[in-house]
């Protein structure tokens, strides 16, 4: 689950990371008073997405006057901000966020995340922070230093000076890099997070540092625990079908192409979309049941598939391990006539009764294609689901 960046600096002052004043507004007079309120003559107004790159596309204005911070955030509010983030169809902005002016002498990239090829958390940093930090990444990976930390003895203050050495931070600034690599770590173990990124981490023209900006992603399967986070989940934020999967645990994401899968396990639904694209076809999404394929949650997965206009075929992947095939054919059957499907499914079911689930399916009148391998199901499906359109 991600967090605005409001809501991730609430999250940076409980833990003492330094971060300017700032206030949340939901209008464009609201966004005058907040303004008022923090005082001084330069604010900032971001939009609030969860995506990046919002300076580019226009979600961040640097503004020296109240009526130019209505307008601001006049001109983002109500509006779909389209970032290289978010795709072609942008975000939704309810609020923005208002901020008082810093006076930037650096940018720094700061964040924590897991090295899962280590098997620990990774404190990434980099002197050369800021909107082209991607392009860093790509063209000068050599300007990113990482230190992993060793979950029994946790960040040290070596591993921190170390950093703060190769970012060309001096005397004091040092302290402060130590205090706040200290509360982020501290800030990820406790609050569940998959990712904290600081971007920029800024040296103010006084020389102290500064946390200009905030992101934090929230590790679902730990939202049980964080009930106050759980509470901030922004549902506009996120795409309507994959927030209708969850509500019936089904694991689902978007893609561009016609032909819908459903599958049981991540792993055969990732090669099910490759032998699709090998085969010239184009999946419409990554949809895994997970291992109890049952009749309700068989036909939850055929209703949201079907609510994407684009789908013109529908490949089911079942490996039969846990759950006997027959029993899954059962409920392919129940939930094709529950549903009403018109459009043609391709189904390869393999593992326990198989041979009777085949039978089940050929007898059951229903337009469903057998298929006797993947390839088979894959080849069938492109056929049948034509040129995407």
């Amino acid at each position: 689950m991600n967090l605005h960046e409001y809501q991730s600096k609430e999250l940076f002052f409980q833990y003492a990371i330094p971060i300017p004043k700032g206030q949340v507004a939901n209008s464009p007079g609201g966004a005058v008073a907040a303004a008022k309120a923090l005082g001084g003559s330069l604010w900032v107004v971001k939009a609030q997405v969860h995506a990046g790159g919002r300076g580019k596309a226009g979600g961040v204005k640097v503004v020296n006057d109240l009526e130019a911070v209505g307008a601001a955030a006049k001109a983002m509010l109500g509006t779909n901000l389209v970032t290289h983030q978010t795709g072609p169809a942008g975000l939704p902005v309810h609020q923005v966020y208002v901020e008082v002016g810093s006076k930037i002498a650096r940018e720094i990239y700061l964040s924590l995340v897991l090295n899962r090829d280590a098997g620990r958390l990774a404190l990434v940093a980099s002197a050369a922070g800021g909107m082209d930090i991607e392009e860093v990444a790509e063209h000068t990976p050599e300007k990113i230093i990482r230190i992993n930390v060793n979950p029994t003895a946790g960040l040290q203050d070596f591993q921190c000076r170390q950093l703060a050495f190769g970012l060309g931070l001096k005397d004091a600034q040092i302290a402060q890099f130590g205090k706040i690599a200290h509360a982020l770590y501290k800030l990820y173990l406790e609050r569940d997070a998959s990712l904290v990124e600081v971007n920029p981490l800024i040296v103010t023209a006084d020389g102290d540092l500064l946390a200009l900006d905030a992101k934090i992603n929230i590790e679902d399967s730990a939202l049980f625990r964080q009930k106050d986070l759980a509470k901030m989940r922004d549902a506009s934020q996120e795409d309507p079908m994959e927030r209708r999967a969850a509500e019936h645990d089904l694991n689902y994401v978007s893609l561009d192409g016609n032909i819908a899968c459903m599958v049981n396990g991540a792993g055969l639904a990732m090669a099910t979309m490759d032998l699709i694209q090998l085969h010239g076809g184009k999946p419409a999404n990554f949809l895994d049941v997970g291992g109890g394929a049952t009749k309700e949650r068989v036909s939850a997965a055929f209703k949201l598939i079907l609510s994407n206009a684009k789908v013109t075929a529908i490949l089911i992947n079942i490996f039969g391990g846990i759950v006997r095939c027959d029993i899954i054919a059962e409920g392919i059957i129940a939930a094709v006539k529950e549903v009403g499907v018109s459009i043609p499914v391709i189904v390869r079911l393999e593992g326990t009764n198989a041979p009777l689930a085949r039978e089940l399916l050929a007898k059951s009148g229903l337009a469903i294609t057998p298929a006797s391998d993947l390839t088979d199901a894959a080849v069938k499906a492109v056929r049948m689901a034509g040129v995407p359109t």
